[in-house]
């Protein structure tokens, strides 16, 4: 398996589709020479095994050792060739990037009046649909071919040039500035979690707004605006703004809304996008809204227009699933929820090289607390585990903390008091090299420590004072994000008042609904 993941070559073969492999043969016999070339033997051989294996390529006689490399890298590149030529990969940055190689081959051949026709065609459609730094390129290619004075029609095509080139730029370096501190603020939120304190608050704020472009929003094009959007949503998440983080995601969202055509150029930020308005809408707790945001956004997906390819497939998989998961969660409707189990389980061994290894545990964590809102602890703890026993996992400090704590609190649950002393060690160990434990998490391992003093009839009134403790923090703008990870108060509510989760949590969401339907303002 090693192996496997590491050629790829390898990897790369059974990603494909049937289409693509019968095109890929196709492709290689448009030249009878190539009938019995030994790539095409390679290809065949590598498609029928289940591993790699160069052993087995070796033992097979295709090829020798000494020129295996050459030979995968020539097959590599003949698929990847042969992939380009294909209709389904086909999109505008290919088409535009085809025409400039065009472009590129009359120029040499001297026709220049012909290469600055088909230049002039593409930057239209660049400009079209947003591809700058591509229309960049082009408008540097026409000045070079202007430059040498071989056309003779410079009189007033350089001042034109010039002034497309500088606008150009400035677009460019303010779309370089944007995705610069969305990514830095992306890589501070994987290093350092989110702001858990006044001084962290002032410390991110600070960073943002130091490094945000001074610019005019009513004159940025699409794909600026998006960068823009992109940015606040991420400071937003950064500083648990929730509310702000709605905001500029469903202006980032109302952007493809009203330019349905910028969905097909752009469907990997549409989808993110969706995810982002939904995550937003959870933690605000609006599950009317999400449930709205998360029906428009499978249509879209399923209709014929949307691109299909197995990148796009992957999202689409990962961000459909896990929204339904989190529309569950927020209607209390965790029997439902059992019904996508089998494609959810299909769909991450389908994607499994398409997917971090961080989205499939987070995906465990979900069927866990689904298992825990129907009462079903011990299927709850065997997702659970399958978290804490990776020990290969990079995985939010914040999410792996829950996981323990909400396995404590299912081995409670289950009855495993055997298992809760070790359990409980164990969680110390972890959470004590954290060092970044909130108050709900530490007043949860405080509570089930103190379990095994607890008489039976005292139980209620443990439950009721852990409850009072609890509720302080759910408005705590560095508190309440636990809750959203682990829906403690309603737990406990279900245990003092002797009914089910999820009864509890369906009578919030109907409550949450009624409040919030009209007081939302973008």
């Amino acid at each position: 398996m090693i192996n496997e993941q590491k050629d790829n070559l390898f990897q790369l073969i059974k990603s494909l589709t049937k289409s693509e492999k019968r095109q890929f043969k196709l492709y290689v016999g448009r030249m009878g020479s190539n009938n019995n070339a030994k790539f095409l033997s390679l290809f065949n051989f590598l498609d029928k095994l289940d591993k790699y294996s160069e052993k087995a390529i070796l033992v097979k006689g295709i090829v020798t050792k000494q020129q295996l490399s050459n030979l995968k890298a020539h097959l590599y590149k003949q698929i990847l060739i042969s992939l380009r030529l294909n209709p389904i990969h086909q999109n505008i940055r290919i088409q535009i990037r085809e025409q400039m190689d065009f472009a590129v081959i009359l120029y040499q051949k001297g026709l220049y009046k012909l290469s600055l026709k088909i230049l002039d065609k593409v930057k239209t459609l660049a400009l079209k649909n947003e591809e700058k730094y591509a229309a960049y390129d082009i408008v540097e290619f026409e000045k070079l071919i202007e430059s040498q004075y071989i056309t003779r029609s410079l009189s007033n095509r350089a001042q034109e040039l010039i002034k497309e080139a500088d606008e150009l730029r400035n677009h460019n370096d303010l779309t370089s500035q944007l995705s610069n501190l969305s990514l830095l603020l992306y890589e501070q939120l994987i290093k350092t979690g989110y702001a858990k304190s006044d001084d962290e608050f002032r410390e991110i704020t600070k960073f943002f707004y130091e490094r945000m472009p001074a610019l005019e929003l009513d004159k940025l094009g699409f794909r600026e605006k998006l960068w823009y959007f992109k940015a606040h949503v991420w400071y937003s998440f950064l500083v648990q703004d929730f509310l702000s983080c709605f905001k500029y995601a469903s202006k980032w969202v109302d952007m493809f809304n009203e330019n349905p055509e910028m969905i097909s150029i752009h469907p990997v930020f549409y989808l993110k996008g969706n995810n982002f308005l939904m995550e937003s809408l959870a933690l605000i707790k609006y599950p009317e809204k999400f449930k709205e945001t998360l029906h428009h956004m499978l249509i879209k997906i399923d209709s014929d227009e949307f691109p299909k390819n197995d990148n796009l497939a992957a999202l689409s998989f990962l961000y459909s699933y896990n929204n339904r998961f989190n529309l569950y969660f927020l209607q209390g409707e965790f029997k439902e929820g059992l019904s996508i189990l089998p494609e959810v389980i299909q769909g991450i061994e389908k994607f499994k090289n398409q997917i971090d290894p961080h989205h499939v545990m987070l995906f465990y964590y979900k069927i866990a607390c689904l298992y825990f809102g129907l009462e079903d602890n011990e299927n709850c703890i065997v997702y659970l585990n399958k978290i804490i026993q990776n020990k290969h996992l990079k995985m939010r400090e914040d999410l792996l903390c829950f996981t323990r704590v909400l396995s404590l609190v299912a081995h409670y649950e289950a009855g495993f008091d055997y298992h809760l002393e070790s359990h409980l060690r164990e969680t110390y160990k972890f959470l004590i090299k954290m060092d970044d434990l909130h108050e709900v998490q530490k007043a949860m391992i405080r509570f089930v420590r103190s379990l095994g003093d607890i008489y039976p009839h005292e139980l209620k009134a443990a439950f009721v004072k852990l409850h009072k403790e609890l509720k302080q923090y759910e408005e705590d703008p560095y508190e309440r994000r636990a809750f959203l990870y682990l829906d403690v108060l309603s737990w406990l509510e279900s245990k003092i008042e002797n009914r089910p989760v999820g009864e509890i949590i369906r009578e919030k969401a109907k409550v949450i609904n009624r409040k919030e339907r009209n007081s939302i303002q973008v």
